[in-house]
Parts: structure tokens; C-alpha cells; sequence
């Protein structure tokens, strides 16, 4: 079940409403607009997220960030060549 809707009027840039606009596909301005702000909630809480456990923990090392970049990156490739052996 989707969530209920609600009606907003939003100002933005000319060329980024048009840009979005010619983007949004199908699914229309509203949706994209709406998916775009849902993204930028997601990073909101994750960056609250990380200033508590910076604050409780200390901060994250460079090495340690890349670290774990190098772990994503390698579950991503396996993941690749998993769907690619399956197809």
C-alpha cells in the first residue's frame, strides 16, 4: 500500500525543473521529485548517523573508509559475475 499523498507548490531553478522534468520518464516530475527527496533524507540520516558514532567513537580513519570501499566494491563485482554465470 503507498503512503497518501499530499499537494505541495515548490520553487526551484528554471533549468533544474526542466532538466528533472525531461528526465522524469513515465512516472512523471512528481515521482522523480519526490524519490530525489527521499534520497537526500537517506543521506541526511546517515551523515546524523555517523556524527554520533564519530562522536562516541572518534573519527573514521581514511585507511579504514577505504577499506570498506574495497570490501563494497569487491561483493559488487561478485554479484556481477554471479548474475553473469546464471544468465
Amino acid at each position: 500500500m503507498s503512503e497518501p499523498t499530499g499537494k505541495y507548490s515548490i520553487t526551484m531553478p528554471r533549468d533544474i525543473a526542466e532538466a528533472a522534468r525531461s528526465r522524469s520518464g513515465p512516472s512523471g516530475l512528481s515521482a522523480y521529485v519526490a524519490a530525489a527527496v527521499a534520497r537526500q533524507i537517506e543521506r541526511d540520516n546517515l551523515s546524523e548517523l555517523i556524527q554520533v558514532a564519530e562522536a562516541e567513537h572518534g573519527p573514521i580513519a581514511d585507511d579504514e573508509v577505504q577499506a570498506l570501499r574495497d570490501q563494497l566494491n569487491q561483493a559488487r563485482q561478485g554479484q556481477a559475475h554471479r548474475g553473469a554465470d546464471t544468465a
